[in-house]
C-alpha cells in the first residue's frame, strides 16, 4: 500500500508519505524495508538506502504516529510507516540589500546581532528576506563556496522570533575552524552561548542542569520534543538572575541559559519539559497564556501582549580562526523585551 499521506494537510515544507508494512516484510530492519517499499513505488525517484538512514536519524520516520530514530529498528506486518521527504534544494540564494546590525567584522569572521524577524537561511516557504540574502549583499563573492548553497557562512543559527548575536564565517579557513568549535559545544575550547530568557514560575534552586533528550514530537511532527528513544543528546544549564513575586505568590524569573549542545529549540523545550515555559512562547507555552490574565498592570498588558518567546542571545565567545585570540561578545536584550522585563520588576 503506498499513499501521500495528507493527515491535517500535507506539510508545506516537503513531502510526506505512507507506505504499510506486508507480511513478506515483517521483522526486517527499517530502513531496508522502507528503501524496498519506497523504490517499489517511487522508482528511480525513490531515496536510497544511506539516505533513508539519514532521514531515520534525523527524526523524519514514524511507525504508527511515533517518531522513531534507529535504522536497524524491526518492523511488524501492518505497521503504517510515515516518512517525511524533505524539500527540494531551493535556487541559490540572490544577494538582497537587508541592513546588519555587524558588532565586528575582519577578513574571516562577521559578528551580528540579529534582530526579531529575521530567517537565518532560505526554505520553504522564506525563499527571500534571510541573513543569507543579506550576507551575500553585504560580503559578495566573498561567502561563495562557504557551506554549500543554501547556507554561506553560516554555523549555527537563531530561530526567527529569537534575537541576539551571531558569529559567519567569511572564508572557507574560518568555516571549518568555526564549524569544529560548534561541533565540540565548547567542552575544550573557547565558545561560550549565553542566553537570557524571561520564563512562568520560579525553579526551586537558584540554577541546574536539563539533560533530556531532544526529538520530533510524536504529536506534532513541527516541534520539537524531549523523547524517550531515538532522540538526540541535549543539556542546557541555567541559573535565575531574578525573581518575580506576585505577594507570596513566585511569578516568573529571568535566567540565563547555557548550551552544553545546540539543538533546534533546546532553550524552549527544556524550560517547557521542566515546567517553566517562556513568556510569550506559542509553541512549548501556549498552557501558561492565562497567567498573563493574573499579573497587575502594566505587566499584564506586556506579557499577553508579547508576540514571540522571551529569549535573547546576550553572549558569545570563539577562537578567532585565524589568530587563536577568543574573541567574547555581549549584547543587550532588545527594547520591546527590555520593557517586559521592566514591566515583571514592578509587579508586587
Amino acid at each position: 500500500m503506498f499513499e501521500d499521506w495528507d493527515e491535517d494537510g500535507e506539510d508545506a515544507s516537503g513531502r510526506q508519505i505512507e507506505v504499510t508494512v506486508d507480511d513478506a516484510a515483517a521483522g526486517g530492519r527499517i530502513d531496508a524495508v522502507l528503501t524496498a517499499l519506497l523504490a517499489e513505488a517511487m522508482g528511480a525517484e525513490a531515496p536510497s538506502r544511506a539516505r533513508i538512514q539519514a532521514l531515520i536519524r534525523a527524526g523524519n520516520v514514524g511507525i504508527d504516529g511515533r517518531t522513531i530514530g534507529e535504522p536497524g529498528r524491526r518492523v511488524n506486518a501492518g505497521a503504517r510507516i510515515a516518512v517525511e521527504m524533505p524539500p527540494p534544494e531551493p535556487a541559490e540564494p540572490e544577494p538582497e540589500p537587508i541592513p546588519l546590525d555587524i558588532v565586528y567584522e575582519d577578513e574571516a569572521v562577521i559578528v551580528l546581532d540579529k534582530p526579531v524577524g529575521l530567517v537565518v537561511h532560505p526554505a520553504a516557504g522564506h525563499a527571500r528576506g534571510t541573513l543569507v540574502n543579506a550576507l551575500l549583499a553585504h560580503c559578495g563573492d566573498r561567502l561563495s563556496g562557504i557551506g554549500g548553497v543554501r547556507r554561506p557562512g553560516i554555523v549555527h543559527r537563531l530561530d526567527k522570533d529569537t534575537s541576539g548575536l551571531m558569529v559567519v564565517a567569511k572564508s572557507d579557513r574560518a568555516h571549518r575552524s568555526l564549524a569544529a568549535q560548534f561541533a565540540d559545544h565548547g567542552r575544550t575550547g573557547a565558545l561560550e552561548r549565553a542566553y537570557v530568557a524571561l520564563v512562568w514560575g520560579q525553579p526551586l534552586s537558584g540554577g541546574g542542569t536539563v539533560d533530556a533528550p531532544l526529538g520530533r514530537s510524536p504529536q506534532n511532527r513541527q516541534r520539537q520534543a524531549v523523547v524517550r528513544s531515538g532522540g538526540r543528546h541535549a543539556v542546557t544549564h541555567f541559573t535565575v538572575l531574578e525573581r518575580y513575586d506576585l505577594g507570596d505568590e513566585p511569578i516568573a524569573s529571568l535566567i540565563e541559559c547555557r548550551l552544553e549542545t545546540g539543538r533546534t529549540h533546546q532553550i524552549r523545550v527544556h524550560m517547557a519539559h521542566i515546567g517553566h515555559p517562556l513568556v510569550g512562547d506559542a509553541d512549548y507555552g501556549a498552557g501558561f497564556r492565562t497567567k498573563a490574565n493574573r499579573l497587575p498592570e502594566p505587566a499584564r498588558s506586556a506579557a499577553a501582549g508579547f508576540p514571540r518567546q522571551a529569549l535573547h542571545a546576550a553572549v558569545i565567545a570563539f577562537e578567532h580562526p585565524l589568530t587563536g585570540e577568543v574573541m567574547r561578545f555581549e549584547s543587550e536584550p532588545p527594547a520591546d523585551f527590555e520593557a517586559l522585563i521592566e514591566a515583571f520588576r514592578g509587579v508586587r
